[in-house]
């Protein structure tokens, strides 16, 4: 998919926009947060309605009549251009991004940093809630190039044109944090813990582009591969599919579910 926005932005190309009639822009730090200080203008969407969860399985996709009805109240458009910002650096928002490329969506962005950025740069913040006309958005996840499940990637091991890249910790990758029914990593994966892409000195923005690509190339990621982000449950690997997909990757997937998911397949691979 290719959007007709850039899919990170900064604290002053944010500023400049906040007037522009298609802008939306979705906060999701917290309700206790959001009603301290927020972006002006901006609405509140809480993470639970981004995802779902059939425990032990997490961060599945929201049922389509649901995510139409939480996109809708929020009077969000086929048209609305949609910039979201969260308080972790990231994965929150990006999970939103990602699960509105899956259904098609074309105009929306991260903002680097989040509310930490944006607070760092001494930008104006509001208490104020925004009134909202409610719209009509009908959701399908019809875009599945940007989607696999645990099937698709075990039938793809082993081969060398795909990359398995896991952004949990380490310590979650080699097995001695045990998180499910089982632990460790799917055979053949390469691991980038989501925090080494940020920079916490600043205010968790992700570190600059040729940082990014050297962390990538280094690991052994590819542009040239097809690549499937994935973390526990789809949420730290968002913010990796976004900063891929910034870069300029264009066969970028993420698996909703994860390894909450992997693990509890009993088909399913793990390597230790």
């Amino acid at each position: 998919m290719s959007i007709d926005t850039a899919w990170i932005i900064d604290t002053d190309t944010l500023e400049k926009k906040l007037n522009d009639k298609d802008l939306l822009v979705v906060d999701m730090t917290s309700e206790s947060i959001y009603s301290q200080l927020h972006i002006p203008g901006a609405v509140f969407l809480n993470y639970a309605n981004v995802i779902r969860h059939a425990p032990p399985v997490f961060g599945l996709l929201p049922e389509t009549e649901a995510f139409s009805q939480t996109l809708s109240s929020l009077g969000i458009t086929p048209d609305t251009y949609i910039v979201a910002y969260d308080d972790e650096g990231g994965g929150k928002a990006s999970r939103l991004l990602w699960t509105m490329a899956i259904a098609g969506h074309k105009k929306m962005s991260l903002l680097d940093g989040g509310i930490h950025a944006w607070l760092a740069d001494k930008k104006s913040v509001s208490t104020e809630t925004p009134s909202v006309e409610a719209s009509n958005y009908p959701v399908s996840f019809d875009n599945t190039s940007e989607i696999v499940d645990a099937d698709y990637i075990k039938s793809q091991l082993g081969q060398r044109n795909v990359c398995i890249l896991d952004t949990r910790s380490e310590n979650e990758f080699i097995g001695t944090d045990k998180r499910a029914s089982r632990a460790g990593h799917i055979p053949g994966a390469i691991n980038i813990d989501w925090t080494d892409i940020k920079n916490a000195e600043n205010a968790q923005r992700l570190k600059p582009q040729e940082a990014l690509k050297e962390i990538l190339a280094s690991s052994g990621v590819s542009a040239e591969q097809e690549i499937i982000t994935h973390c526990h449950s789809h949420h730290r690997s968002a913010l990796m599919y976004v900063a891929l997909k910034s870069l300029g990757y264009n066969s970028v997937k993420g698996y909703p579910g994860s390894w909450s998911d992997w693990a509890e397949r009993s088909d399913m691979p793990v390597e230790v």
